[in-house]
């Protein structure tokens, strides 16, 4: 719910994300594209009037087709649908909450801001990249016209005080900005709100970066506490160096290790950043196959080897974990992040970084376990406004072929 440029589909895109990662069948349905596909893309504000009879009920229509699909797509196993829309009279929420009655539980989130920099910033950024505008050659005419189609939405705009809700106010800086929830209860509306809180939009970069070769990774072993070889020393100094050039005037950026000394090794020539060690950042945890190489596992334990090759994604080592496991025990570090305004390199393990950049990339998790996080490349993850962003530094090669897990 909300007034445009609020960053409603910004929010629901994001927490659908987060739902989806965490192992929630979630979709997000964006009643802008309903109306599109069924009223074109060339809508003037006009449509958008409140007294315009035939624009609210096309308007009422296509809200109501997005409702359906959503409920049919829960009917066959899905969990949380998101609906993207204004929605912002009770009229509207009231039809949306009858044609849910019975079917599922409804929480509004309302997404209000009263800063109007940021507004301005939002109304041209949605102009800039919304369908509606694409054939409008004249930017200013488009601004114009937008800023016209919210002065309608504003005189028949009413506030969320029915049913449950959570209501964002003025989040999008994260200084001073508040939360107000009303009738929230149980497990996955609790962890909506948690992850709500700790959103922002502060633009930074999130470096991810495996360690540097290990001598485990020279022998092909999997898991162990090894420290480095010669060639992973080499890139432990090439990232100091790429670190300080690219964050030096970001004096508040911070450096973030397992607790395992391969990565502690990797960020100790890295000066002028504190360095924080999570043990949930430790690599996915092998077991009673900590140690061995692939061909020892395949050797001596031929039916675990064949289990793990049919389902990497949920096989669990034995006394060990699987990326299931690493994911849950990986949502505080992406929760800290999100809440992160400063910059923050991770140097972690290749499981963990492929569980923690499926998060940022929105991959499917049976995808997981085959994203490539190669030896000595640095991953930059810029978070902002328009989204995610993906930039690649290859420092240098990998020398060595290393044991993948």
């Amino acid at each position: 719910v909300g007034l445009p440029a609020r960053g409603k589909t910004f929010t629901a895109a994001k927490l659908t994300r987060y739902l989806r990662w965490l192992g929630h069948e979630t979709k997000h349905f964006n009643v802008g594209k309903y109306r599109r596909l069924k009223h074109g893309t060339n809508q003037t504000a006009d449509f958008f009037r409140g007294d315009n009879k035939e624009g609210v009920e096309a308007r009422n229509e296509v809200a109501a087709l997005a409702m359906e699909d959503m409920l049919s797509w829960m009917e066959e196993g899905g969990q949380v649908g998101i609906c993207d829309a204004t929605n912002s009279t009770r009229s509207r929420r009231n039809m949306l909450m009858k044609m849910a009655e019975g079917k599922c539980k409804i929480i509004f989130v309302e997404t209000i801001c009263n800063d109007q920099d940021v507004l301005e910033r939002n109304i041209r950024l949605k102009v800039q990249q919304s369908p509606d505008y694409a054939e409008q050659t004249d930017f200013e005419a488009g601004v114009r016209d937008f800023k016209e189609r919210l002065a309608y939405y504003e005189k028949v705009y009413e506030p969320v005080d029915e049913g449950s809700y959570i209501k964002m106010i003025d989040m999008v800086s994260g200084n001073g900005g508040q939360l107000q929830i009303n009738n929230i209860s149980g497990y996955l509306p609790g962890r909506i709100v948690f992850f709500l809180v700790n959103c922002h939009l502060t633009p930074r970069p999130i470096l991810l970066t495996r360690h540097g070769e290990s001598l485990d990774n020279v022998r092909g072993r999997i898991g162990g506490d090894s420290s480095l070889s010669e060639v992973g020393e080499v890139y432990s100094r090439k990232l100091a160096s790429f670190v300080e050039k690219r964050l030096k005037s970001e004096r508040t950026a911070s450096i973030w290790t397992s607790t395992l000394q391969r990565t502690i090794l990797t960020a100790q020539p890295i000066i002028g950043f504190p360095k924080i060690q999570w043990r949930a950042l430790d690599e996915i945890n092998a077991g009673v196959c900590d140690g061995m190489t692939y061909d020892e596992v395949k050797k001596n334990k031929p039916e675990e080897y064949e289990s793990r090759r049919k389902d990497k994604l949920r096989y669990r080592y034995p006394r060990g974990e699987s990326y299931l496991d690493v994911i849950q025990r990986l949502e505080p570090v992406i929760i800290e992040l999100e809440r992160q305004r400063a910059p923050v390199v991770v140097i972690a393990h290749q499981a963990v970084l492929r569980s923690l950049y499926a998060y940022f990339a929105d991959k499917p998790l049976e995808e997981v376990p085959k994203i490539e996080i190669p030896l000595h490349t640095i991953i930059e993850i810029k978070m902002g406004v328009t989204g995610v962003e993906e930039k690649r530094y290859k420092l240098m090669d990998a020398v060595n072929p290393t044991a993948e897990v």
